[in-house]
């Protein structure tokens, strides 16, 4: 005969009450993620046999070991799911286990309110009421009040002048139950493992970046028809417009020298000019590679002014960390095993077949692992010695994950507030495994969901799905990217995506140009013609605004109304609801008054017609619940674009015209 386990050596799935499916979780020997000021649901499956009532505890201790006990209360819905929000605000390492118990006075007194009012074992629920209550008030870990208040109690309900009514108001007595909520009486407890949420400064996750080319911002055609480069100088006078638009993260790509071996020019032709620029993803050339800046956009110290003006005016600057090399960058002649030889004794060129770069070698991580790891980090320290803490990389899956876990570890212990973004167009388990490894952000497919179903899908993975420990940045375009959805269906489908894209998570991206909605597309391709990756673009920034061609009025709106709505700065509170017509999204996000820093909670309902070329007559249906209200009960919401207002219920008709306000970002006004 087998030996019955022992309950304290038991694990959290095996004992009376057992504890399953934490949560937050990331994929195993990795840890989950928040960033500082988010709210994250604990969540974990608990239960036992029987009838008797059992609580749940999240106990949580800060990076400053201080310990703080949260209980969890079931979410009804028949899944024996518990769950507490808590915002988390002190950035490094927390750890967090659950435990569960029986909870016995909350058992005796459901018990007692049914027997007692049905008059069955008075005698008996009343002795087992007196012996618990004593019990606990031996307990010396008790204020000696509460002690006192407990034995007297007790005796009460030992009394033989006690009455089966004294014995209902001892059971039903709101002020005993939130005392034993507080400090309950407990057996056969249980508990899962210590575990660990790193929590990382707010702009990990939560921001609106913009994206320009410094070279383009302050360029000009000279008499001879040549453009002449912007520096940074130039490019810092394009500062004050990016952050009255409200963003918070002005990312550049490649800034350095760039290389002239197969530079490629115009809408990456094979052939360049003596006075195209190139790609500044062709990284390196005689005046140096990856710690260096291209002469024509300035100096290193030019460079540190910038980031300074940047910040000057609440901007962070993100650069790129591109992880290649064109021809004659100088690591080519010194370091040719950090590259892929061919058998003919060439290099390899960078291939996303059948397309090939000419202009750029791969680096191969495995023949000197020790050496290009080294570097990299030192390229990285570089640009920190610099005031960058952000680095959006580019092709970060083209690398080994092995790779991105030592150097993002690596640079973290030394400079925890240091984001890496990645920019990993790919299949979605190299996508969410570059996320596991540490990386603070990443790219999504946001950029091709564009139905209402892709739309609803993507939505609520990103923000249920893979929140633990992937944060989606919602970039609405790219210099790569330039949708069909975006080439043919006007300015309507530009504020569509900026909306959704603003709304849909705390972090979304604009790359310039979006604004002047440029659509225009290289034949057969899916980026822009003329494309500044290849060579200047000079825009007129102040004229499209004057003639009214400018969306920078209605990203500035957006901007603002994300930073006036908390809700909107949370990634795990989207909850979909349903509308009538299938190109017409809609979805919320709440959060609780606890959570706002206001006093009071704050709701917005969002409902877009995604088809840009139509008229949208339809009714919406909302769980009201979700925010509180009964259904069929009127409440007042503010569409935050217009400023309408309108009084709703959970069933409601919108119109939503394409070409004039395609989107509702609605304020549910009046909520406590």
């Amino acid at each position: 005969m087998r030996a019955l386990p022992d309950n304290d050596a038991a694990d959290a799935q095996t004992t009376r009450i057992p504890l399953a499916d934490p949560s937050p979780a990331a994929p195993e020997g990795f840890h989950p993620k928040a960033f500082a000021g988010e709210v994250i649901p604990f969540r974990v499956v608990a239960f036992r046999e029987g009838h008797d009532i059992i609580g749940v505890h999240l106990r949580l201790r800060t990076p400053n070991h201080q310990e703080s006990l949260h209980r969890l209360t079931p979410r009804g819905d028949g899944t024996d799911r518990w769950q507490v929000d808590v915002a988390l605000d002190e950035t490094n390492a927390w750890t967090f286990r659950f435990e569960a118990f029986a909870d016995e006075f909350a058992t005796w007194a459901h018990a007692a309110e049914l027997k007692i009012a049905a008059g069955v074992d008075v005698a008996v629920m009343r002795a087992l009421g007196a012996q618990l209550l004593t019990r606990a008030a031996k307990d010396k870990s008790r204020p000696k009040p509460e002690r006192k208040r407990l034995a007297a109690v007790a005796e009460g309900l030992s009394s033989p002048d006690g009455t089966a009514e004294d014995a209902l108001a001892v059971a039903t007595d709101p002020g005993l139950a939130a005392l034993f909520a507080e400090r309950p009486l407990t057996a056969l407890d249980s508990a899962t493992p210590w575990q660990t949420i790193l929590v990382e400064r707010t702009i990990a996750g939560a921001a609106a970046w913009y994206e320009f080319f410094p070279r383009s911002e302050g360029a000009v055609r000279t008499a001879d028809g040549t453009i002449a480069s912007g520096t940074f100088a130039t490019a810092a006078e394009r500062l004050p417009a990016v952050a009255a638009m409200g963003f918070d993260v002005l990312y550049l790509p490649p800034i350095h020298p760039i290389g002239r071996l197969n530079r490629k020019g115009p809408n990456n032709s094979l052939t360049a000019g003596p006075d195209d620029p190139g790609s500044p993803w062709a990284v390196g050339a005689a005046e140096g590679g990856h710690d260096a800046v291209h002469p024509d956009l300035g100096t290193l110290a030019d460079f540190r002014a910038f980031v300074e003006k940047a910040e000057a005016l609440g901007l962070e600057v993100a650069i790129d960390l591109a992880l290649q090399a064109a021809p004659d960058h100088p690591w080519v002649k010194a370091h040719p095993e950090w590259f892929t030889e061919l058998p003919d004794g060439t290099i390899a060129y960078a291939e996303n077949p059948p397309k090939k770069y000419q202009d750029i070698y791969p680096l191969n991580f495995d023949r000197d692992p020790v050496g290009l790891y080294t570097e990299v980090l030192r390229i990285v320290e570089h640009w920190i010695a610099q005031g960058v803490k952000i680095f959006r990389v580019d092709n970060p899956h083209t690398k080994p994950l092995r790779f991105w876990e030592w150097l993002i570890r690596t640079v973290n212990t030394k400079h925890p507030d240091v984001v890496f973004l990645a920019e990993a167009f790919t299949r979605p388990a190299p996508m969410r495994g570059l996320a596991a490894v540490g990386f603070q952000q990443s790219y999504s497919y946001f950029t091709w969901r564009n139905t209402k179903a892709e739309l609803e899908e993507f939505l609520l993975s990103v923000s249920h799905e893979t929140a633990d420990y992937m944060r989606p940045n919602l970039f609405v375009n790219t210099p790569d990217i330039l949708t069909e959805y975006l080439q043919f269906g006007g300015r309507a489908a530009y504020k569509i995506r900026a909306a959704i894209a603003a709304t849909g998570a705390p972090l979304y991206g604009v790359y310039a140009g979006y604004e002047l909605y440029e659509n225009v597309a290289r034949p057969g391709s899916e980026e822009n013609i003329d494309n500044e990756k290849y060579e200047y673009k000079l825009r007129d920034w102040a004229k499209a605004e004057a003639e009214e061609r400018s969306l920078a009025p209605y990203l500035t709106r957006l901007n603002e109304i994300r930073r006036a709505h908390p809700a909107l700065r949370q990634l795990r509170n989207l909850q979909l609801h349903w509308s009538d017509d299938d190109a017409v999204l809609v979805f919320s996000k709440r959060l609780d008054a606890p959570f706002t820093g206001t006093g009071s909670s704050d709701t917005i309902v969002v409902v877009a017609n995604v088809d840009p070329h139509s008229v949208r007559q339809t009714t919406v249906h909302l769980d009201t619940l979700a925010w509180g209200v009964e259904p069929g009960t009127a409440y007042e919401v503010e569409d935050l674009v217009t400023g309408s207002v309108w009084t709703w219920t959970d069933h409601n008709f919108v119109r939503l015209d394409a070409f004039t306000e395609p989107v509702h970002i609605l304020h549910v006004k009046g909520q406590p």
